[in-house]
């Protein structure tokens, strides 16, 4: 019996001129869409974020034409495999950022942290003068994030330049380290920083997914998973498949705890959203969930059945 090929899942982002995103949308979609690629890609004035998966040539093809857009030969792609194809279907959308923080002045193709290879993240996250900040959402922050680092607590990241201008005064004189999923946020955070008045601001080079890919385990400061935009929901080291699975309800990450709770029902709720919907439609996403199982039983996918669809999905 052949062993089915594993999904290529590319996750990547370029900040970048582009004048027309518009334009370029259709071009992106089409060969996306011959090639049966999936996912999502966002464009705007700033450049390119995504994540996308398919087979190897497709995958190849399409990051050959990114490459080919304004400014983006250099683009930042983290590769990955998938058991199967993690994405429902292909969206290509233009934004006014690729990665919302809403701070329109703040430009990471003038001014930016200093990159941090995953090789050096450890020495410098070590160091006694270094402030570590979790530039994600509270939500990923609780499947996983590096030893002794801050938690923000936001709920989106454009509550993060809130949060940060509260902390001034906490922050002056020390040395600034962000991270996040692959890159995008820290480095637009990292430029954020320098605009509001900090030098010494690092940013490690490639994300979380990146640090996982390169380093070993035994060597890791990393505590957990870490939460991706797609259906694989987290990831571990090595990029391994995680243990967290999606509440089909409200679409948080729910652990092998929280899926032991009496809270959690499949489909239906968990701890995080449990008590927030009526009778009605907790029957409602009960017979969903039904369907859903009923289509996965016959080999099929249930139109009806909700995906992880996150605005910034390159992290």
């Amino acid at each position: 019996m052949d062993t089915p090929h594993p999904v290529h899942v590319a996750a990547l982002y370029r900040f970048a001129r582009f004048t027309d995103p518009a334009a370029l949308r259709g071009p992106l979609l089409e060969l996306c869409t011959r090639h049966g690629v999936k996912g999502t890609l966002l464009l705007a004035r700033e450049g390119i974020n995504g994540t996308i998966a398919g087979d190897e040539a497709a995958i190849a093809e399409i990051i050959g034409h990114i490459r080919m857009l304004p400014g983006c030969a250099e683009a930042e792609i983290k590769f990955s495999t998938a058991a199967e194809m993690p994405f429902h279907r292909m969206k290509v959308r233009v934004k006014r950022e690729i990665v919302t923080m809403g701070q329109p002045e703040v430009d990471p193709l003038e001014d930016v942290g200093t990159y941090v290879a995953p090789s050096d993240w450890n020495a410098l996250i070590a160091r006694p003068d270094t402030v570590v900040i979790d530039t994600r959402n509270a939500y990923e922050v609780r499947v996983g994030t590096f030893a002794g680092a801050v938690d923000p607590g936001t709920d989106t990241f454009s509550d993060f330049p809130a949060w940060f201008r509260e902390h001034h005064a906490e922050l002056e004189g020390k040395t600034i380290a962000m991270f996040c999923t692959g890159g995008i946020r820290c480095e637009k955070a990292t430029a954020f920083g320098k605009a509001e008045g900090f030098d010494s601001v690092f940013h490690l080079h490639g994300g979380i997914l990146k640090y996982l890919e390169e380093v070993p385990a035994a060597e890791s400061h990393w505590q957990g998973e870490c939460f991706v935009f797609d259906e694989r929901v987290a990831v571990g080291h090595g990029l391994a498949a995680g243990s967290h699975a999606l509440c089909r309800a409200c679409r948080m990450p729910v652990s092998a705890e929280d899926r032991a709770s009496p809270l959690f029902e499949a489909g239906v709720s968990c701890p995080a959203c449990h008590g927030t919907r009526d009778s009605e439609k907790r029957a409602a996403l009960a017979e969903r969930h039904r369907q859903v199982k009923l289509a996965e039983a016959r080999g099929t996918r249930h139109v009806g059945a909700v995906q992880v669809d996150r605005s910034d999905p390159a992290g």
